[in-house]
C-alpha cells in the first residue's frame, strides 16, 4: 500500500521518535492509553460513554433552541496538538444541531489579500450572528504557535499579536459573545500513534499534511510556544480549559459539560450534564507542569 507523505510517518516512528516513546507504543494494547501520564490507564468503555453522550446530546439540543430564542451568539474556539481530537470532537458537539443556527469554520492558508490585512479581520468575518453557534476548527491561535514553530511569521509579527489577542478577545466578551477557549492535549506516543492509524488509513489519510510530518521533530519546540501562548492568553474573562485528551471519549463529554454547565438556558437539566472530570479537564497548568506530555 502506498504511503502518504512517501511514508515520512513510519520512518520517523523507525528512525527518528524517542526510543521511550517506541517502547510505549510497542507494548500498548489495543484499548490502552499510550500517555503513561494520562490519569487513566484505558479509553472509556464504549457503552458508558454512549450512555452519556445521548443525554448530552439531548441537552445540546435543548441549547440550542435557547441560543434561538434568547438571540445569543456563541462562539467556540477548538485548537489543540496535532491529531488531538479537534475535528472528532467538532463533529460530537454538532452532529445533532440545526445547522441552521450552528456552523463550523476552518480557514485555508490566507490568500493573498488576506494576507495583507490586519490578522484578525478574516475571522471577525465569521463571528456569531445573534441566535448561532460557531465552532472554529483552529483559529487566530495560529499565530502565536503553529506560525512561530516554523517561523511562517516574524518574532515582531508574534509580539503585535500578543499585544492585541487580549484586548480582541475582551471586546467580543464585552460584545456579548459567550467564548469557549478549549486546547486539545495529547502526549507525544499518542499523537504518534494517531498518526501511524492516520498514515495506514485510506479513509484518514486526507488528514496528513508535511506540517505534520515535519511537526513530530519539532515536539519540544511546540511544547514551549504552547505553554507560553496559554499563559500569556489566559484571563478571567476569556479563560483556556485544557482538556487531557488521549482518551477521545471521554475528551468529549467534558468538553461538552463545559459549554453546558456555566450557561443558565432554559429546560437545562443539569443531572443530564453531570460534573466535569478534574483529572480531565483544567487551566493552563495542564501544559505547563507536565500533565499533558
Amino acid at each position: 500500500m502506498d504511503l502518504p507523505l512517501d511514508g515520512a510517518i513510519s520512518r520517523y516512528y523507525r528512525e527518528e521518535a524517542p526510543p521511550d516513546v517506541r517502547r510505549l507504543l510497542d507494548s500498548a494494547d489495543k484499548d490502552d492509553i499510550a500517555n503513561p501520564r494520562f490519569p487513566y490507564p484505558e479509553q472509556m468503555k464504549r457503552h458508558a460513554y454512549e450512555e452519556e453522550m445521548a443525554r448530552l446530546q439531548a441537552e445540546l439540543v435543548r441549547f440550542q433552541a435557547w441560543v434561538k430564542d434568547a438571540r445569543a451568539r456563541v462562539l467556540v474556539v477548538f485548537e489543540g496538538r496535532d491529531a488531538a481530537g479537534k475535528g472528532g470532537s467538532i463533529k460530537a458537539f454538532s452532529e445533532n444541531l440545526n445547522p441552521r443556527g450552528a456552523r463550523v469554520v476552518a480557514l485555508a492558508k490566507p490568500t493573498e489579500i488576506e494576507a495583507g490585512q490586519w490578522y484578525f479581520q478574516r475571522y471577525i468575518a465569521e463571528l456569531p450572528t445573534a441566535g448561532e453557534i460557531v465552532l472554529f476548527d483552529r483559529s487566530w491561535y495560529n499565530r502565536g504557535i503553529v506560525e512561530h514553530v516554523f517561523g511562517f511569521c516574524t518574532p515582531e509579527e508574534r509580539t503585535h499579536w500578543f499585544e492585541q489577542v487580549g484586548p480582541f478577545e475582551d471586546m467580543l466578551v464585552n460584545e456579548g459573545i459567550h467564548l469557549f477557549k478549549f486546547w486539545l492535549n495529547v502526549g507525544r506516543a499518542t499523537q504518534l500513534e494517531r498518526f501511524l492509524d492516520r498514515e495506514r488509513d485510506p479513509l484518514k489519510q486526507w488528514k496528513l499534511s508535511w506540517i505534520d510530518a515535519e511537526g513530530l521533530a519539532k515536539w519540544d519546540d511546540y511544547s514551549a510556544a504552547i505553554a507560553e501562548t496559554l499563559i500569556r492568553t489566559h484571563s478571567a474573562r476569556a479563560p483556556w480549559r485544557v482538556l487531557r485528551a488521549d482518551d477521545k471519549r471521554r475528551t468529549r463529554l467534558n468538553l461538552i459539560r463545559s459549554v453546558l454547565t456555566p450557561i443558565d438556558y432554559a429546560h437545562k437539566d443539569a443531572r443530564a450534564i453531570g460534573a466535569l472530570d478534574p483529572k480531565i479537564v483544567g487551566g493552563p497548568e495542564v501544559v505547563t507542569v507536565g500533565g499533558g506530555a
